[in-house]
C-alpha cells in the first residue's frame, strides 16, 4: 500500500534500462498465440513440466523439500500427502490448478485471496484468514542465528492495508498510467511487505504473481516455471525484496532494485520459452530432428547431467526416445555414463 500513496509511482522517473525490460518483454508476449498455435503438444509437455517445477521450487524456496518422485506423484494426484511438507505441496499443486483454469474469472480482492490461502493451507488446517499475530522476515545466518530483514504491517492493521492494497493497484490499473508490469510488481512489493499471513506468505506471493500475469495476457508462466527462475536466482530475489523494503513504512523506499530484478526474472521466463519451443519450431521441419535437438542440449551441458534434464529442455521428445540417443551417444564414444541406474548421469568426453 505505501508504494501507492501519494502518487509514488505516476511521480518517478524511470530509467532506460526499466523501459528497455518492458520493451523486451513486450516483443516476446506478442508471441504467445504463434507458439500456441504451431505447437499444440510441445505446449502441453512444457505445462506438465512447468506445474511440477513450480510446485517443488516455491516450496523449497521456503524450505520444504520432498523427494522429487513422491512430489511428482502428489502433484500428478497418483498418492496422497502423508508428511507437513508433502500437505504444504498438496496445496500449491491445488492452488495452482485454481489459477490455471480460473485467472481470468477471478477478482482481485482480499476475499479471493482468503480463499486462495485457505485452500493453500487446506491440508495443515491453518489458513483462510489474516494473521492475529504480529511477524517478523528474518533470515538464518551460516552460525544458525537469526536476522531480522523487516517488520511488517501489525497485525491489526493487516485488513486495513490489504483493502487499501487491493482498492489501490485497481484504481491505478484502471488510470492506466503506469505500465501494468510494474504495478504488478509493486503489489507483490507491498503484499510481501504487509506479509498478512501467519504462514505462506513467500507462497501466495509467488502465486498471487502468476495469476496476476494471467490477467495482464502474460501466459509465459504456463509453460515455464517463474518459480524456478526466482529459485535459481534467489540470492538476488531476497536481496533486491530487502533493499526496496529499506524505509517502506514511511513511503521513502527505493522501488528500482525489486522493480528491475521482477523484469529480468520474467523476460529470463520469456527467453526460455522460446529457447524450448522457438528452436523446436523451425527443427520440427526437418526429419530426425528429436535427435539434433537432443544432441544440441547435451553440447551446452558443461556438468554431468540427467535425463530428466534433458528433458526439461527437448518438450515432446520422450524418455525412452532420450535414451535411445543417449545409447547411440554412449557406443559413439561421445559421451558416457559415469552412473547407472534410476538416476543415471552421463558426461560428454
Amino acid at each position: 500500500m505505501m508504494s501507492f500513496r501519494n502518487d509514488k509511482l505516476n511521480n518517478m522517473a524511470w530509467p532506460n534500462e526499466t523501459l528497455q525490460l518492458i520493451g523486451r518483454i513486450q516483443e516476446f508476449k506478442g508471441k504467445q498465440d504463434l507458439f500456441k498455435q504451431q505447437l499444440p503438444e510441445i505446449l502441453a509437455a512444457l505445462r506438465d513440466a512447468a506445474i511440477i517445477q513450480s510446485t517443488e521450487s516455491s516450496n523449497r524456496l521456503e524450505g520444504i523439500v520432498v523427494e522429487t518422485k513422491r512430489l511428482t506423484s502428489i502433484v500428478q494426484k497418483k498418492i496422497q500427502p502423508q508428511t507437513r511438507s508433502e500437505s504444504d505441496v498438496a496445496g500449491y499443486r491445488d492452488v495452482l490448478a485454481t489459477i490455471h483454469a480460473s485467472a481470468e474469472y477471478m477478482t482481485l480482492k482480499p476475499g479471493v485471496i482468503l480463499q486462495l490461502h485457505r485452500d493453500l493451507m487446506q491440508y495443515t488446517g491453518s489458513g483462510g484468514r489474516f494473521k492475529i499475530n504480529d511477524n517478523e522476515i528474518t533470515e538464518t545466518l551460516p552460525d544458525g542465528t537469526k536476522r531480522i530483514r523487516f517488520i511488517p504491517v501489525p497485525a491489526w492493521r493487516t485488513p486495513e492495508a490489504m483493502d487499501e492494497l487491493f482498492n489501490a493497484y485497481l484504481r491505478e490499473r484502471e488510470r492506466g498510467t503506469i505500465n501494468e508490469l510494474i504495478l504488478i510488481a509493486t503489489f507483490i512489493l507491498d503484499f510481501l511487505s504487509i506479509h498478512p499471513f501467519s504462514d505462506g506468505n513467500g507462497r501466495m506471493a509467488r502465486l498471487l504473481t502468476l495469476l496476476m500475469l494471467y490477467q495482464c495476457g502474460h501466459e509465459v508462466g504456463r509453460y515455464i516455471s517463474l518459480e524456478k527462475v526466482v529459485e535459481e536466482t534467489k540470492d538476488q530475489y531476497y536481496e533486491t525484496l530487502e533493499q526496496s523494503s529499506v524505509g517502506w513504512h514511511e513511503g521513502e523506499h527505493n522501488l528500482l532494485p525489486w522493480i528491475n530484478y521482477f523484469l529480468v526474472m520474467l523476460l529470463k521466463s520469456y527467453q526460455r520459452f522460446e529457447e524450448r519451443v522457438g528452436k523446436t519450431t523451425d527443427s520440427k521441419q526437418r526429419r530426425g530432428w528429436k535427435a539434433q535437438k537432443v544432441k544440441e542440449v547435451i553440447d551446452h551441458f558443461i556438468a554431468d547431467f540427467t535425463i530428466q534434464d534433458i528433458q526439461e529442455r527437448c518438450p515432446g521428445v520422450s524418455r525412452p526416445t532420450i535414451q535411445r540417443i543417449l545409447n547411440e551417444l554412449s557406443h559413439d564414444g561421445t559421451i558416457e555414463c559415469v552412473e547407472q541406474g534410476r538416476n543415471a548421469r552421463w558426461r560428454k568426453l
